[in-house]
């Protein structure tokens, strides 16, 4: 077999795949914008390090970021830690991905097995439903702007759920992958003091069934503040016995009071307002807690989207992880271009 010169790339995207990338109307909209130049990328790049205030103002406006931006992009910008930024911006991270102009775009799920359930789609319609009704059973149970929402839970469609639900309310969501232990869960969990824990009544791995409740109700009992431990099954296709696990109820039960809810009130809160509290590997002690604002999450993850990965309305979005990765919660933003997120 010929190689190919070491000097030159092994693929090339065709100038009709350049053309139509959104990297290159994001280059001629920031051109206009800015009355700048960009050769290339290298030239766009720059631009991007040397004039982040213009870079970042461009990125929202090409993304159609929803909600308000305000006048200034960042104040105290060479301190590090300390730079502020979008401090006058108004916005709600589960609006960005709910966003009403996503025609075509939800969440696939494929699972392990021949069980019901184990392949759905939720279009962006029925997303949209599914959220508010939840977004409504949490406001019912008092929960609200910093409170934390935990899920232990697999990489379901209800998982998402849970997640916009919580940022829509502007709550804090945490998350961690059923495959943890008791102690691996409370050394994570146990640092943020959840009032809402959702979980699942198991998985699939490697074609087994594994139950998760035993863990659940020890979990549960050892997390102060806890207000309602809500279980989604999916594993077992009914008979679930609750009474060991504390404040157990089912998801059906927790949101049907609000079944005829379809509207979403989203609460739209500061640029740097949390949203996610993530963890660090535990390798060196017990995981650092990792806080990630709503802003510079959707902001960030716009960029990755649109312009790195070229991705559009209509377009399918699949990586595999848990969700006890990082890697989780850049999927489900898959959602804030219009995509359809697959979750396996």
């Amino acid at each position: 077999m010929n190689k190919p010169p070491v000097d030159r790339p092994m693929w090339q995207p065709s100038p009709e795949r350049i053309a139509g990338a959104n990297l290159t109307a994001f280059m001629q909209q920031a051109g206009a914008r800015w009355r700048r130049r960009f050769a290339d990328y290298a030239a766009l790049h720059r631009w991007s390090v040397e004039h982040p205030q213009e870079f970042w103002a461009s990125v929202w406006e090409f993304c159609g970021v929803i909600g308000d931006m305000g006048a200034t992009v960042v104040v105290d910008a060479n301190r590090m830690p300390g730079a502020r930024w979008f401090p006058e911006a108004r916005l709600n991270f589960a609006e960005n991905l709910l966003r009403p102009d996503a025609h075509d775009a939800g969440l696939a799920f494929w699972g392990e097995g021949r069980a019901p359930g184990r392949i759905r789609r939720l279009d962006r319609q029925a997303l949209y439903r599914r959220v508010a009704r939840l977004a409504a059973a949490m406001r019912a149970d008092g929960i609200g702007p910093g409170d934390r929402v935990a899920a232990y839970m697999p990489n379901l469609p209800e998982t998402v759920i849970v997640m916009l639900a919580a940022a829509s309310i502007g709550a804090v969501f945490t998350s961690a992958s059923p495959d943890f232990g008791v102690q691996g869960v409370l050394d994570r969990f146990g640092q943020v003091a959840p009032k809402l824990l959702f979980v699942a009544d198991g998985y699939r791995y490697n074609g087994k069934r594994i139950d998760c409740l035993g863990k659940v109700a020890e979990i549960a009992a050892r997390l102060p503040g806890l207000v309602r431990t809500v279980v989604c099954p999916y594993v077992q296709r009914g008979g679930h016995a609750l009474s060991a696990i504390p404040h157990a109820t089912l998801l059906g039960d927790y949101v049907a009071p609000h079944r005829r809810v379809s509207s979403i009130e989203f609460a739209r809160l500061p640029f740097d307002h949390p949203l996610y509290i993530m963890y660090s590997s535990g390798t060196t002690g017990v995981p650092k807690c990792i806080v990630h604002g709503a802003g510079g999450t959707l902001l960030q993850h716009l960029k990755e989207h649109r312009l790195h990965c070229d991705l559009k309305p209509g377009d399918r979005l699949f990586y595999y992880t848990t969700c006890g990765w990082m890697m989780w919660n850049w999927l489900a933003s898959g959602l804030a271009s219009g995509a359809w997120v697959l979750l396996y």
